[in-house]
């Protein structure tokens, strides 16, 4: 399914990236854009609408995609998985602090879980 000649709804905010060297004319659909972002849209010849625009021009939203940004980007993300300590686990622990005096036990004495 192609993408030319769509609206980007984005339910967020859209920045300039500098790294991007051509933007092409595109038509985008956001809650707040940035003006060097608004800037670089609108001499590329592209629109810029509001989601009340969006919504009277298209109103069953068709010839538009959705894009979201990274779902796992939370840092409560980190939290997830197999338990802090275990062997070959990367998850991040829920402590205090770190330090000498926090997580130490676990997978250091077999007496706390394994060894």
């Amino acid at each position: 399914q192609s993408t030319w000649g769509k609206t980007a709804v984005i339910v967020g905010n859209i920045t300039d990236d500098l790294r991007v060297m051509e933007v092409p004319k595109m038509t985008v659909c956001a809650l707040r854009i940035s003006e060097p972002a608004r800037v670089r849209i609108l001499k590329a010849g592209g629109t810029i609408l509001t989601f009340d625009e969006f919504v009277t021009k298209y109103p069953k939203g068709e010839n538009s995609m959705l894009i979201q940004g990274p779902r796992k980007q939370r840092e409560a993300q980190r939290h997830f998985g197999r338990a802090p300590g275990a062997p070959r686990s990367h998850t991040k622990p829920y402590t205090r602090a770190r330090g000498r005096k926090f997580e130490m036990a676990r997978g250091r004495r077999a007496s706390r879980g394994y060894r």
